[in-house]
């Protein structure tokens, strides 16, 4: 997994409340375990004018010019502003991978379903939770101002918006250590890699019919 000090990138508002997984990354393109290949479906549902399968190419689709990640002042967005309870729905971890394969590093938000933020710090995708205040200021300011560029810092645990305001968020010590060594599930364990060999081996000596 990747590590994560800080971005610094363009925001795309997604104002739409309970967007669940299923619009995330419909269940047509669930067929893969693989974490690449899932950005060109994100939102397929919206994002596009026909309706999508597996395997179709997706630069000869007609994309809906009316979904905000298709308007050119949000391509090449880091940052996800999004609404409340975001990632609800069923429990895929295609959904944060769809995210972080299209680009996005960081979804803020002032609530999310819960699988789906645990799923997100299991890839290094970071979803940070604001006040829903904070939320509709930076809504309103990202529409108001073309180009607008957040500031997240995670080892301050600050997003700063372009006048110089910082909004301040929780986050998890383990989770935070984690996202900053780029510490996924497998890196962890790997950390006791030495103590795992030693229990091997022991485990081999004393039972060795086992390995017959």
């Amino acid at each position: 997994m990747e590590k994560f000090h800080s971005c610094e990138g363009l925001v795309a508002p997604l104002d739409r409340a309970n967007v669940d997984t299923d619009a995330i990354i419909p269940k047509q393109f669930l067929k893969s375990i693989k974490r690449s290949g899932f950005g060109q479906n994100l939102f397929d549902e919206w994002r596009y004018l026909d309706h999508g399968e597996p395997g179709m190419d997706a630069a000869r689709r007609k994309l809906n010019p009316d979904f905000i990640l298709n308007l050119p002042r949000y391509h090449g967005a880091q940052i996800l502003l999004a609404r409340a309870n975001f990632g609800c729905g069923s429990s895929r971890e295609h959904a944060p991978w769809a995210l972080q394969d299209y680009g996005f590093r960081v979804i803020v938000a002032p609530s999310f379903a819960d699988i789906f933020f645990n799923n997100c710090f299991k890839i290094g995708l970071l979803p940070i939770v604001l006040e829903a205040g904070n939320v509709d200021q930076l809504f309103r300011e990202v529409h108001a101002t073309d180009g607008y560029r957040l500031v997240v810092d995670l080892g301050d645990q600050s997003v700063t918006a372009p006048a110089g305001e910082s909004f301040l968020f929780d986050i998890d010590p383990f989770r935070k250590n984690s996202l900053l060594n780029g510490l996924d599930e497998i890196g962890l364990t790997l950390q006791h890699s030495e103590r795992i060999k030693a229990f091997e081996e022991k485990h081999r000596a004393v039972q060795p019919w086992l390995f017959a």
